[in-house]
């Protein structure tokens, strides 16, 4: 800029622009930000429309320390606001040397759904609608055929002759459909395998539900609905903080517990030890010595490419 004066007061620019200009040109740009404004009044008044500040908020590779400890804050204060309890939010990075796998025996899975009910609590899921992460078929022995297998069946009359059960949920692919078609990468494959959404970019386009061979993509079409007192307090940004309406959301291997040396929530609640869950790259975890030794059965519509990183496996 020209520091040079002149007797109106006029101060120029490095393009020639000066004062007067300037100040022109800013009020042409406040009057148009007027009328913008004033056009999205009547979206900013809906009850889960974004807040400005998440609206304005940067890509989530971009946020420096400090900027993500706003986003963390404000995600706390809005949801002490709603909620009446102040959450633990953190925002937990995937570790060095380290690729989530999931492994679930076929043999000893009784159906009885108490990872879906599990899943539901840990990760602040809408309970009204309910929205569950976790679907557990019911197919004929022999049959795999999953467009015909029962969702709706009677969990207390497991296990059945004739019948087993499968669990189907976010397959953790490594060549991932859903990423592949977001137009705002609001969704991607982090380095221990997890793909991951991030709410306040995502758009509520709903082209990753559709791209997604094994139905695992849930989408909020009315405002999510949790009772106070059943707010999971231990959140990730990435993970279990509430959701608004009009964003997907999905299995992410229960982030907030995963990334902090945990098990997922549906493998500690199963009774017959049916979930299995580890690093695959380290070859003394359970789930290596099962991929090595075991007869694993089938990666879901692996003919697809899509590649999951979640296994399915009998004891013989």
């Amino acid at each position: 800029m020209n520091s040079s004066n002149s007797a109106s007061g006029a101060v120029q620019t490095g393009d020639g622009m000066n004062r007067r200009s300037f100040l022109r040109a800013s009020a042409v740009l406040t009057t148009g930000l007027a009328a913008l404004a004033a056009s999205l009044k009547p979206l900013m008044e809906l009850e889960d429309f974004p807040t400005a500040e998440r609206f304005m908020q940067k890509y989530y590779t971009e946020l420096t320390p400090t900027e993500m400890d706003k986003v963390l804050k404000r995600i706390a204060d809005e949801t002490e606001a709603q909620y009446g309890k102040r959450p633990h939010v953190r925002d937990l990075k995937p570790m060095d040397g380290v690729e989530f796998a999931y492994c679930l025996n076929l043999t000893r899975c009784i159906g009885c759904r108490k990872c879906v009910h599990a899943c539901v609590k840990e990760n602040n899921q809408s309970r009204n609608p309910e929205i569950q992460y976790i679907r557990v078929l019911r197919l004929p022995h022999g049959s795999m055929d999953m467009e015909k297998a029962e969702h709706h069946y009677n969990p207390e009359k497991v296990p059945e002759p004739g019948f087993f059960n499968m669990p189907v949920q976010c397959q953790q692919c490594k060549n991932p459909p859903c990423v592949k078609v977001c137009p705002v990468h609001a969704t991607w494959t982090d380095t221990d395998g997890i793909t991951v959404i991030d709410y306040d970019w995502c758009i509520g386009c709903r082209y990753c539900e559709a791209a997604c061979p094994y139905w695992a993509r849930r989408f909020n079409f009315t405002k999510p609905f949790i009772p106070k007192d059943k707010l999971n307090p231990e959140m990730a940004y990435l993970g279990n903080r509430p959701r608004r309406q009009g964003v997907m959301e999905k299995c992410h291997f229960c982030i907030q517990r995963t990334r902090d040396g945990r098990y997922p929530a549906c493998l500690e609640v199963c009774p017959v030890g049916a979930r299995k869950f580890g690093n695959v790259l380290d070859p003394s975890s359970e789930v290596g010595t099962i991929l090595r030794t075991k007869r694993v059965f089938i990666q879901l519509k692996e003919e697809l490419g899509t590649s999951p990183r979640f296994f399915y496996y009998f004891d013989v």
